[in-house]
């Protein structure tokens, strides 16, 4: 499969407390200071919308949000552009996005600490319905990879994956949690070893 649009979201603990308003003027700033490797175009308020894609960062190559799809908090990031090398290049480079964009969002001082990534749990999602369907079939031809991903990400520490295909017309996404808890720039570093 040659698969493109990955789509990764780090949860967030205490979603119930999270005021998304400051996040609208924190993504107008990462335009501005150019904080992210994609070309970032403009911010879209979408926070009137029930479980949906709360505010979101447009950029050419990929979007950048605080996104409650499904009731569950997250900062995500969605990739649009194709991106050269191997599906776990790919993968990784998603993962590296989203880790990136939550520890920045939890480090900014005008979010006072709002945002912090739950330390364990995150989602991976193909944004292609033709290439990769929400079905088992997807899931056993995907799960070497995000294995490998997830060995990489987790240096060894226990995690489960679970795969949710009750809804043919939802993107196929796979849950992620660990035993351990991580602070995103272990993450982070871990990728990069």
């Amino acid at each position: 499969m040659d698969i493109q649009h990955v789509n990764v979201k780090l949860l967030i603990q205490n979603p119930e407390d999270v005021d998304l308003e400051p996040v609208i003027p924190v993504f107008h700033s990462w335009i501005q200071d150019r904080a992210c490797e994609e070309l970032l175009l403009d911010v879209a308020d979408y926070r009137h919308v029930p479980a949906g894609p709360g505010v979101v960062l447009i950029g050419n190559e990929a979007n950048y949000s605080v996104d409650n799809a499904d009731n569950r908090l997250g900062v995500r990031y969605n990739r649009k552009a194709l991106l050269e090398g191997s599906l776990q290049d790919r993968l990784e480079q998603a993962a590296r996005a989203a880790i990136g964009a939550c520890q920045r969002l939890e480090d900014d001082p005008q979010l006072k600490g709002s945002i912090r990534y739950n330390r364990r749990e995150l989602e991976l999602f193909i944004n292609d319905r033709l290439l990769a369907p929400n079905s088992n079939r997807t899931r056993e031809a995907l799960e070497p990879e995000i294995r490998a991903l997830c060995q990489r990400l987790f240096r060894g520490a226990e995690y489960s994956l679970r795969h949710e295909q009750s809804d043919p017309r939802k993107l196929f996404s796979v849950s992620i949690r660990t035993e351990k808890a991580f602070q995103p720039n272990e993450l982070f570093e871990n990728l990069s070893i």
